[in-house]
């Protein structure tokens, strides 16, 4: 390429041959710097001398120990987000709203690294032992639970201790919501935002070792390219879940193989109507777009081997498949475990 500015021209099928590290992407000048900006000043209107060194890595996250943030890569500039959209379905982080609520979330788990509270007795009592094992994708979430608090979706603080004190901070750290009314009837939440909100008094203007050097997953350092970073995180969202079960496939697709008018095959049913039971099933179980795409995929597979049958009445099939989906998701997420039946 002559510039570095070429590759926002090129067809999908050839940004994804460009490494990301020759996309040359900034924080600076992009949407995202206001962002930035807006998390600094809340974090200074909060009492805070903590300002996490700010960077764009391959995905969300603080690194362990380090007092920083990664933004992943692709919210640098439109194109890219373009390509995260048609890639996994969904841009985490795409709104103004949504990078706020995760800033503040990796803010406060630089809050931590940058003091060392989970390491105490107090931290641990208040949240619970940060050496417990981590699974975000399949935590069991009480939604009903009123010993948490909610910022991101999917009851995410309840994923692990970390997360709890983070999710804690992001609410506690957000300028337009009034905690103390909003959790008073919540007691154990309240005790959390309290507990936060302390140690903000107590370490507000306490010194820390700020990040220096080199960070993980730098994106301007990740020489694969574009097209093997999604073909990764494809495969490890593939994963996520085992394959469908034969019986409860056969039990919604039981039309006839030989009718008039004919029935159309269960597979080409599910081919038709799969950007809708994404949007449906991902709406009702907060489930990312692009593990539903792929476990509808599976389906569709698995119709076409057994050769099903769709019938005649489309409404009803696609309310039994969407409802199939959904309870198979949610059970997953709640229990670790597939249900076996509808």
């Amino acid at each position: 390429m002559s510039s570095s500015s070429d590759w926002t021209t090129l067809k999908d099928e050839e940004l994804l041959q460009v490494r990301i590290c020759d996309l040359h992407l900034e924080i600076s000048g992009s949407w995202l710097e206001e962002r930035v900006k807006t998390l600094q000043q809340e974090l200074k209107e909060k009492g805070l001398r903590l300002l996490p060194r700010i960077y764009l890595g391959d995905e969300w996250f603080s690194p362990s120990g380090i007092v920083a943030i990664a933004i992943p890569f692709y919210l640098a500039h439109p194109r890219l987000m373009a390509l995260e959209k048609k890639m996994m379905l969904e841009v985490e982080g795409g709104s103004p709203d949504w990078c706020a609520k995760l800033l503040r979330h990796e803010a406060g788990h630089c809050f931590d690294h940058a003091y060392g509270f989970s390491k105490t007795r107090k931290w641990r009592r208040t949240f619970g032992s940060p050496d417990l094992d981590y699974a975000p994708e399949s935590y069991r979430p009480k939604p009903y639970s009123k010993s948490f608090v909610k910022n991101l979706e999917n009851w995410y603080a309840q994923a692990h201790p970390d997360e709890d004190f983070a999710e804690t901070f992001a609410v506690w750290l957000a300028p337009d919501r009034s905690w103390r009314q909003e959790y008073t009837h919540w007691p154990m939440a309240l005790k959390k935002l309290d507990f936060v909100d302390a140690l903000a008094t107590e370490y507000g203007q306490k010194s820390y070792e700020p990040a220096k050097g080199r960070l993980p997953f730098e994106s301007s350092r990740m020489k694969t390219t574009l097209g093997h970073y999604y073909a990764k995180r494809k495969r490890e969202h593939a994963e996520a879940y085992p394959d469908f079960y034969d019986g409860d496939l056969k039990r919604i697709f039981s039309g006839p193989i030989e009718s008039v008018p004919p029935t159309q095959s269960a597979a080409r049913f599910m081919t038709k109507n799969r950007k809708m039971l994404i949007e449906t099933v991902g709406f009702w179980t907060r489930e990312r777009k692009i593990t539903l795409e792929s476990l509808i995929k599976k389906l569709e597979q698995r119709c076409r081997e057994l050769e099903l049958q769709a019938g005649l009445d489309d409404a009803k099939t696609s309310m039994e498949v969407a409802t199939y989906l959904a309870t198979l998701v949610t059970h997953y997420r709640f229990t670790g475990k597939f249900k076996r039946t509808v």
